[in-house]
């Protein structure tokens, strides 16, 4: 019943369902600049019940002028039901090995976090001074936004009439946030932004709880969705990296199950790993 078992080959409806959707967004004004939203985001309906943000920093060696790393976004960054060192600690760790220079890590990640909220948490003191020294930011966001989307799924369905203004929406929100690091950070500063294996729960759980249909509908959404994010990210001269294929790949047959905590929502340890691995592979020495 479910996508993660089936060769890609199968998903021909549910490409074409993302496809529609792209195409929607695309009309609406999806890639370009954005101008800030004056209305604020639907509650967030998932797990990722939203917090006050508290910054965790780490380092990976005592040397002096360390590469600084921020990582900002929602509860994948914050490292939610994970018990284990979330990704942004890992990356940095990675990237003083690789490089013999060591960096620090400063985790702004905030559960339940959206792109408007987001936005609010860059003009707040303590996170605005850590992006703004930052030599690297990452930044995680979007899903939160789309949270709506899966009642409208459960009350008869949500086709891309209804995926394509919120996907919209989300983009717009993540090219405000975008320019607010733009502004903070300097040109100097790189930001690397990722997208998403899955908006919603995956693997097992996914199929279990939320039964058949909702697999493929979820997959269309987070191509979707992660096309917008990436074409929004490129408008800034930002580096898009892709989860997607990394966590549908990982065993084979497209079950991201290992990767995932028991909630199916948020990565487990070796899911923050492999996020750590995608964003080492995209960063240059």
């Amino acid at each position: 019943m479910s996508r993660h078992r089936l060769p890609r080959t199968v998903l021909a409806g549910g490409a074409a369902l993302a496809a529609a959707v792209v195409a929607l967004v695309a009309v609406v004004g999806v890639v370009g600049w954005w101008a800030p939203s004056g209305s604020a985001p639907e509650p967030d309906h998932s797990a990722r019940a939203e917090s006050a943000a508290t910054p965790t920093r780490t380092t990976t060696s005592s040397a002096s002028s360390p590469r600084s790393v921020v990582g900002v976004g929602d509860s994948v960054t914050a490292g939610t039901n994970c018990d284990c060192a979330p990704f942004v600690a890992r990356f940095a760790e990675l990237l003083g090995a690789r490089d013999g220079r060591p960096a620090t890590a400063t985790n702004l990640g905030v559960p339940g976090l959206t792109t408007h909220s987001l936005a609010t948490q860059l003009t707040q003191a303590g996170p605005a001074r850590s992006v703004a020294a930052a030599d690297l930011v990452v930044v995680t966001i979007g899903a939160n936004d789309l949270g709506p989307l899966e009642d409208r799924w459960e009350q008869g369905g949500c086709g891309p009439a209804c995926l394509a203004p919120a996907v919209a929406a989300m983009a717009r929100g993540l090219a405000t946030d975008l320019a607010r690091v733009k502004a903070l950070g300097g040109s100097g500063q790189r930001v690397e932004v990722t997208t998403y294996w899955n908006v919603f729960e995956d693997g097992d759980v996914a199929d279990r709880q939320r039964g058949a249909g909702f697999a493929d509908w979820s997959d269309s959404v987070t191509v979707a969705a992660n096309r917008a994010i990436c074409a929004t990210t490129r408008t800034f001269g930002d580096t898009c990296v892709d989860l997607y294929a990394p966590f549908l790949s990982a065993d084979g047959n497209r079950n991201p199950t290992p990767l995932l905590s028991s909630d199916g929502d948020h990565p487990d340890a070796a899911g923050h790993a492999l996020i750590a691995r995608a964003l080492l592979a995209a960063t240059p020495r």
